[in-house]
């Protein structure tokens, strides 16, 4: 497995109390530094061009960005930029295309540890942290590449609204969420199912505050594994947010960290058994302690190959999963004319 990490995302500053702070970048920092202590392999990233930023965005928000270059600007509610948060942005956007083509390359998983996030900004606006859409970049840059699908899975609490949209039309491309629901930003109710030829390819799996392990690991057994087997990726990039961390401080919902383990495990296994290449590029994940302890977790279950079953606390999914159940209800009844679940 191969890590892309760099100081330099420290460089994107928010202001003082911002929950996406730059000491999120010392924690990949020190994550980077277990793994090379351990022999693994890590390389720095390359900023995305203007090229593969246009597949998604909008020109005329991209020059917007840009003029923001060398100042400290807000962009919203909860988006800022520091003076050089466009260049560590297009850093971030870059590793994460950089990740994909390494893994279709390789055929060996590849980890993007980078800030700011991605998930929520739109083809025409910050939002959410998120200044370029990171995962969205890479997944239309394996698509231009030739990559006849592409599986994105998001396991950020909240939904990723601009992941979406940029592929509600698109066949080529699923978008598959778990987030906690009715949450920021607000979308991803169960009947988001995509639109025209994107129909089915937007599988939204919203879960009650307090869900637990078990409810995640019942979704995703039940759910999401079924459909990325069905769908058959040529790359699966997974949206790698924590903060559906039972310590998290910006959500309610109750993942371990052994929980997120399995998970990963289990989205791993499913691409190797397809033959799909993986890629993962971080997302939330605001509680620094459990952010550090997820990207341990992750690193050994894709690093070892540990089956989910067999990681510490493993639970079976039927018991004690009421949300699961009730969110696996509402997926099936959205879903039928798209998927054998």
């Amino acid at each position: 497995m191969l890590l892309i990490s760099s100081p330099r995302f420290e460089e994107h500053v928010s202001p003082p109390g911002h929950p996406e702070r730059m000491e999120r970048a010392h924690v990949f920092n020190a994550a980077a530094a277990r793994w090379l202590e351990r022999g693994g392999r890590s390389t720095a990233p390359r900023p995305a061009t203007r090229e593969e930023l246009e597949r998604v965005h909008a020109a005329a928000y991209l020059d917007e960005l840009e003029g923001t270059a060398g100042r400290a600007v807000q962009l919203n509610a909860d988006t800022y930029t520091s003076p050089e948060s466009v260049e560590i942005a297009a850093l971030a956007a870059g590793a994460a295309v950089q990740a994909a083509f390494h893994a279709l390359d390789g055929g060996e998983p590849v980890f993007a540890l980078v800030r700011p996030p991605g998930h929520h900004a739109e083809s025409d606006r910050a939002m959410g942290f998120c200044l370029y859409n990171n995962v969205a970049v890479a997944a239309a840059a394996a698509r231009a590449r030739g990559v006849e699908r592409v599986a994105v899975v998001d396991i950020d609490v909240h939904h990723g609204n601009g992941t979406q949209w940029m592929f509600y039309t698109d066949p080529a491309v699923l978008y598959v969420s778990t987030h906690q629901f009715p949450f920021y930003p607000g979308t991803g109710a169960a009947d988001e199912v995509g639109r025209g030829a994107g129909a089915g390819f937007t599988v939204n799996v919203p879960l009650e505050a307090g869900a637990t392990d078990a409810d995640y690991a019942l979704v995703y057994r039940a759910l999401v594994e079924p459909v990325l087997e069905e769908f058959a990726p040529g790359l699966t990039l997974i949206s790698a947010g924590y903060d559906a961390h039972d310590a998290d401080p910006l959500a309610s919902m109750r993942v371990s960290t052994a929980g997120f383990g399995r998970i990963i495990s289990g989205l791993a296994s499913g691409a190797a058994r397809n033959g799909s290449a993986l890629a993962l590029v971080t997302e939330g994940g605001y509680d620094l302690q459990a952010l550090a302890a997820c990207l341990d977790v992750t690193l050994q279950a894709i690093d070892t190959a540990i089956p989910a079953e067999t990681l510490p606390g493993a639970c079976e999914a039927s018991i004690a999963a009421p949300r699961g159940h009730r969110a696996l209800d509402a997926v099936r009844a959205a879903q039928a004319a798209y998927w054998r679940l």
